[in-house]
């Protein structure tokens, strides 16, 4: 029946998805003029139905004065929000979409083009213009956006109406809201690199191309150029510092004490945190729902640690949206909507935020404690705390949501669980067959297979960053080779002598009667004079270990984007090698703080109660219990 029925596309072979093709190839079966295109994760509700035939009479006015409306929108009622926090966030973030956005964007913007699926479609127009969906390759990840997009190019029109509304189920999880994000992200990449934003840009006012680009691709590359900010004002003020320029520059009083500089970056952190950003949210709750429960849902949502996870999400969606604008690569990622909320392990986790979130929070972490030791300027000052509090925010959460977030995240069984499931996993040898959930050399081959496709563009972009990298990593060094040279001088001949002592009466010391203090008090005089200069070499040797191990990275970019070479030279084994070695520090770096917060009961409780409803919390707490009669069972069977 897929061979018969087929409608081929143009070209030689089948060029389309299986989405936006299913979609199309669907158009065949309908009847009618109207056509409403809905999700397999939406509902609807018998009182809605009855409104359908009033809202099919909308297509007989023309509601621009001009044109009859060939796409209808529809809002959504997003019923999911009670599962968990990050299910609540979703809900509110989706509605206010949904709701205010979208009236917004039909009018007075007149940019609203077909976002999600409950719209109802003029079946005549769409059928003889190319379909509801995009089906060309690549491009399928947004195509429900490219149908809007192909309708207002052939001088269509799009409306939205709220008198009707279809349910819909958002997802749950994290690691399903990260990769639905992921998704959307990569769906925009492709968006920016189209020829229909080109045309559309070229066809619009003025007016109506600024409001195109703010809500399409303009939301993702301002997001972009945020992030990018923060790179660049670190690396800039590394540079300054490890130049030298900073102390020099710190000796001015206007630079040193700049109070309108101060008063900038406060309002600028006021924004930062999110206020703004989350203004068109309380306006809809306000208006549905009353302004007291808006700002009571808004302060609960702070104490939930809703700006953790828009953090987060901010972290996904620079990630996935520049990567797919140097390299290419998007493909469609199924996130299962599903309403289960279960555990994560720590494997799954790594390979989900392992270069989008873990890498680059690792990078800013240590660009942030290099510009803490040797930065001077605005040191003790408000603009220094403002300038970095920020940073060290999204550090902290680009490294440790996923955690935070995960349910039974904090539980030492399930820690335990996870260390025996990544020590498997890292250590698995991939190969033909091998999915990358078994093997560590499955997921990192497919993980960065872009890069072997990402041309001239992308291969200057790794090498500029390693170039730079490496410069600092040198600087560094050296650094840590005067303050070892300069413990050196500071070791008096004395202390050199006591050094001696210490390594005679320690052995001495192992071997003494209990009452015999001689040699303890020996050595205890000898790591008294040396305790500071020890301490400070090993903390410096810390920090090389770390840069050198951030400096590595984009080392094994390059290799992976001239595999072929690298293959043929016989160095593929050792890059290899040193990847997985790479792999295995950063997981331990992040391991270890989970572990330790296991160690303590409260911390799991506390995030249960915290983060799911009470249904879900019940739900942990009694399928604790039945786990722990279970293995006392299994003990006393075996005994």
């Amino acid at each position: 029946m897929q061979v018969i029925y087929r409608i081929k596309l143009p070209g030689p072979a089948i060029l389309g998805e299986g989405k936006p093709e299913n979609q199309n190839h669907a158009i065949i079966f309908t009847r009618g003029e109207g056509l409403q295109t809905i999700d397999m994760n939406q509902d609807n509700y018998m009182e809605e139905a009855l409104k359908m035939r009033n809202l099919l009479q909308e297509f007989l006015k023309k509601h621009d004065g001009v044109r009859y409306p060939t796409i209808l929108g529809l809002r959504e009622h997003i019923f999911t929000g009670s599962v968990s926090s990050l299910a609540w966030f979703m809900s509110n973030q989706e509605t206010s979409f949904v709701t205010i956005g979208q009236r917004l964007l039909a009018d007075p913007l007149k940019v609203r083009f077909h976002y999600g699926h409950p719209d109802v479609f003029d079946r005549l127009f769409h059928l003889t213009r190319g379909g509801v969906s995009k089906a060309s390759k690549t491009i399928n990840l947004s195509e429900d956006i490219f149908a809007g997009f192909n309708s207002t190019l052939r001088e269509g029109n799009v409306t939205h109406h709220e008198y009707i509304q279809v349910g819909k189920g958002r997802d749950v999880g994290l690691n399903q809201i990260s990769q639905f994000e992921a998704k959307i992200a990569n769906g925009n990449g492709e968006q920016t690199l189209s020829r229909d934003i080109y045309r559309l840009g070229h066809r619009f006012d003025f007016f109506r191309m600024l409001s195109c680009y703010f809500t399409t691709v303009g939301s993702y590359f301002s997001t972009l150029i945020t992030v990018l900010t923060v790179y660049v004002f670190l690396y800039g003020r590394l540079y300054l510092v490890l130049s030298g320029l900073e102390e020099g520059l710190n000796k001015q009083p206007g630079i040193r004490d700049n109070k309108p500089l101060q008063v900038a970056l406060a309002s600028q952190s006021f924004v930062q945190i999110g206020f703004l950003m989350a203004l068109p949210m309380l306006m809809e709750i306000g208006l549905e729902r009353g302004f007291r429960t808006a700002l009571s849902e808004f302060i609960l949502m702070q104490l939930q640690l809703a700006p953790v996870f828009f953090t987060f999400s901010l972290g996904t969606k620079t990630h996935y949206y520049g990567r797919t604008l140097l390299h290419g690569g998007a493909k469609y990622r199924p996130t299962g909507r599903g309403f289960v909320v279960f555990h994560a392990k720590f494997a799954e986790n790594y390979r989900l935020y392992s270069r989008s979130h873990f890498v680059k929070g690792l990078e800013l972490m240590i660009l942030l404690i290099v510009y803490q030791i040797f930065g001077q300027s605005y040191r003790g000052s408000v603009a220094y705390v403002l300038i970095t509090i920020s940073m060290w925010f999204m550090v902290g959460t680009w490294l440790f949501a996923p955690f935070l977030f995960n349910p039974s995240g904090f539980e030492w069984q399930k820690i335990v669980d996870d260390w025996t499931d990544w020590n498997k996993w890292i250590n698995n040898r991939g190969g033909i067959g091998v999915p990358p959930e078994k093997s560590w050399e499955s997921w990192w081959e497919q993980e960065q297979d872009h890069l072997r496709h990402s041309g001239k563009r992308g291969i200057r972009h790794i090498m500029a960053g390693y170039l730079f990298n490496i410069v600092c990593y040198e600087d560094c060094v050296s650094r840590t080779a005067k303050v070892q040279c300069r413990f050196s001088a500071h070791v008096s001949a004395d202390q050199g002598i006591d050094l001696c002592d210490f390594c005679r009466h320690s052995c001495y010391f192992g071997c003494a009667p209990p009452h015999d203090n001689a040699g303890y008090h020996s050595v205890h005089s000898c790591l008294h004079a040396n305790w500071l200069g020890f301490a400070s070499v090993a903390f410096y040797l810390l920090l090389v270990h770390m840069l050198s191990l951030y400096a590595f990275f984009p080392l094994f970019q390059i290799a992976q984007a001239c595999k072929p070479l690298v293959h043929h030279a016989g160095f593929w084994a050792s890059v290899r090698t040193l990847a997985r070695g790479y792999e295995i520090v950063m997981g331990l770096l992040l391991f270890t703080p989970v572990a330790f917060l296991a160690w303590f009961p409260f911390v799991s409780e506390f995030q249960t109660r915290m983060l799911f409803n009470q249904a879900f919390s019940r739900g942990l707490q009694i399928s604790r219990i039945l786990g722990g009669q279970r293995k006392d069972r299994s003990s006393r069977n075996k005994d």
